[in-house]
């Protein structure tokens, strides 16, 4: 009877994950918390709330980070099946910070035959701290955190006066409040959930009317499937299909943006010539072909770096600024790279295992300084965050230079069905917590236009091609997390743990 409790830990936990989209069932997200919170609660000993705990975490990111899995099926070094092991692998360690928070909150907050407000405050704080820890620790994983369940519903609305972090907190409170003795709390707990649920989230936004001098974007889609990497001719039919799906220039000026990694010609001038396949300038010259005399382009590509002997040190994950006249006006480089798939760490030890990294090629990409406003003439600043840098909470911004939007190229055709979905999701978020509008621009979808309010104005399906020119949203004054950032996290755990303290006292 002791594998019950256990086996009901990893089952919450396996349910919890559906909440996030595609599936987006959120109201279950919270009754899964509660299960779990109510065996952590119910463990005899430290250890064994832990234990539970870690069952929860490892049920709750296998189901969410399955998509993983299938950036493995574009490996020739490394068998698919594999995928499967990552991804149980990953959901083995990312289960500590969950596995800590359940042992905080048996430590901190237990007392009594049943869980009091108490226990769900300090639960609540200690999953704000693990959560974050998640996002930084060992350069950070911070996919799907619980706030995220809330982006189709009114609830976001609290992310930009509160943060991810806290809102993740204030739902596993919201969640161990169902298993108060109280009837009265109870009841008000389940209303609460039931109005978020019965009451339409602002998802789609309607856009701005053109007018004839009206700034708009252009985002483009070319539908090119990882698996057509290999094949003859590629970089230059995704180089023209690109081209053609960016329309031609008209009165008005335009903002061009294409996904991540999407131009396999090198772009700049400067590097030994044996490393040029062609001219760095015909290729700015092409993409500059589609751009009128007000327009800018935004395109994903790579960037070589040199040792003092001339031979290729690194690579960057680069997104580059150009103007009509073929210049490169701003360069980013991705800062937060993906571990195992833009470098393989512990590379002595792990490259004669015969394990490799995801994406192609023999060196390593450096990481750039973090985030950036790099300048794009007629348009302003703008805020560049690579593939999956728009998940982490507070560092997507470069405070004292803030931007105008947030730009997020990326490939999500190693992703799967549930990845591109969950991806667009934190995106939203981030809109909305920061205050700025995104522009995202993905190989194979979905890419989108997402206003300020998390909302999104325009968007590109999965698996079409295509692209989609609106107004651009205008920015939103600095919220209040633009300004405080995470240290509104860091304020809800004290508030939180006070709040314990002082219920604690007034029941002695």
């Amino acid at each position: 009877m002791r594998a019950v409790p256990a086996l009901y830990a990893l089952l919450a936990g396996l349910i919890s994950a559906t909440g996030f989209a595609p599936l987006e069932w959120w109201p279950v997200t919270p009754a899964a918390i509660a299960l779990w919170l109510w065996l952590v609660h119910a463990a005899p000993t430290l250890r064994t709330a832990m234990w539970r705990s870690w069952l929860f975490g490892v049920g709750h990111f296998t189901i969410g980070n399955n998509w993983i899995q299938h950036a493995f099926d574009f490996q020739d070094r490394m068998p698919p099946s594999l995928g499967y092991v990552a991804v149980v692998g990953l959901a083995m360690f990312l289960a500590i910070y969950p596995m800590l928070a359940g042992g905080l909150a048996w430590r901190l907050g237990r007392r009594g035959p049943r869980p009091d407000m108490a226990f769900a405050l300090v639960a609540g704080a200690a999953w704000i701290a693990t959560e974050y820890l998640r996002a930084v620790v060992f350069t950070g994983y911070a996919w799907n955190p619980i706030a995220v369940i809330w982006v189709p519903t009114p609830l976001r609305a609290l992310s930009p006066w509160i943060g991810t972090y806290a809102l993740s907190g204030l739902t596993i409170v919201a969640s161990a409040a169902i298993l108060l003795p109280r009837a009265r709390m109870r009841a008000g707990v389940l209303v609460a959930l039931a109005l978020a649920m019965l009451i339409p989230g602002d998802n789609m936004a309607t856009p701005a009317p053109l007018g004839r001098d009206t700034p708009r974007v252009r985002v483009v889609q070319p539908n090119f499937e990882q698996e057509a990497v290999r094949s003859a001719g590629y970089d230059d039919r995704l180089l023209d299909r690109q081209i053609a799906l960016s329309g031609r220039p008209g009165p008005a000026p335009r903002l061009v943006v294409w996904p991540e990694g999407t131009v396999n010609f090198y772009i700049e001038d400067g590097y030994p010539p044996p490393w040029y396949e062609r001219s760095p300038l015909l290729t700015r010259a092409r993409i500059a072909s589609v751009l009128g005399p007000r327009d800018a382009a935004l395109v994903g590509g790579t960037a070589l770096f040199f040792d003092g002997d001339g031979q290729v040190a690194a690579a960057g994950n680069s997104v580059f600024s150009l103007t009509p006249d073929t210049r490169i006006a701003g360069r980013y480089d991705k800062a937060h790279l993906v571990p195992g798939g833009e470098y393989l760490p512990m590379r002595s030890i792990l490259q004669p295992l015969g394990l490799t990294r995801l994406v192609m090629g023999d060196v390593d990409f450096r990481p750039g300084p973090g985030p950036a406003t790099i300048a794009v003439p007629g348009f302003g600043p703008v805020g560049v965050q690579i593939c999956y840098e728009i998940i982490f909470s507070g560092q997507v911004v470069d405070a004292t230079h803030r931007p105008a939007m947030l730009f997020n190229p990326s490939n999500d055709a190693w992703f799967g069905a549930w990845g591109p979905p969950q991806h667009l999701a934190q995106a939203r978020l981030r809109a909305a917590e920061e205050g700025l509008p995104i522009l995202r621009a993905t190989t194979t979808g979905i890419s989108a236009v997402i206003d300020t309010s998390g909302a999104i104005v325009a968007a590109i399906p999965r698996h079409r091609e295509g692209a989609i020119e609106v107004a651009l949203p205008a920015a939103h004054a600095p919220t209040l997390f633009a300004r405080a950032g995470n240290w509104l996290a860091l304020g809800m755990i004290v508030l939180l743990l006070a709040a314990a303290i002082a219920m604690r006292r007034r029941t002695r």
